[in-house]
């Protein structure tokens, strides 16, 4: 049996183009059957885009770390500190904003490791909790998060374009 070796590193500049064609893809394998093909492209062409991804980067209140098995980039995650929610009462919680991870890498339970680590920043900062959005039509997301504790609290609209939303459950876990 092979046990992959895994490293999770904060991001370099030379590393955004791999970034951004990941982020793309991992979006269309979990989400590119939620509206249409002209509305998925247009957002994951805007948000997942050169400009974009480092101005992300260059935001200190965004942190990015990647993740690698046996050295190929396979995942990201991308969690804000300090971000409240109007659906949690606790202020002082952090928001899990993206964590992606290639269709070909689940299951292996490579993705568990960078969720960890973004837990362990989370209680590192003393943050009292962690939220995130879950696109309800996403049930592998929602049971992994529900085994890990998380309830969902709310539900919000994700805007993929001017004329398409997908409904999404917010979902919160309390740390402290």
């Amino acid at each position: 049996m092979h046990f992959p070796q895994v490293e999770i590193r904060a991001p370099f500049r030379s590393d955004v183009l791999d970034l951004c064609m990941l982020g793309k893809t991992s979006f269309i394998e979990s989400h590119g059957h939620s509206a249409s093909y002209e509305d998925i492209n247009s957002y994951t062409t805007k948000v997942y885009s050169e400009s974009n991804i480092n101005a992300e980067l260059d935001d200190l209140s965004n942190i990015y770390h990647l993740l690698f098995s046996d050295g190929i980039l396979v995942g990201y995650s991308k969690i804000r500190l300090n971000t409240p929610c109007d659906w949690v009462q606790q202020k002082t919680i952090a928001k899990l904003d993206r964590i992606y991870l290639l269709k070909e890498y689940y299951g292996q339970k490579i993705g568990f490791n960078l969720y960890e680590y973004n837990l362990r920043i989370a209680r590192m900062h003393q943050q009292e909790g962690i939220w995130l959005y879950c696109w309800i039509e996403n049930h592998r997301a929602i049971s992994f998060y529900k085994r890990m504790g998380f309830e969902i609290v709310g539900n919000a609209d994700f805007k993929i374009s001017e004329t398409h939303s997908n409904p999404n459950h917010i979902m919160y876990l309390k740390l402290i």
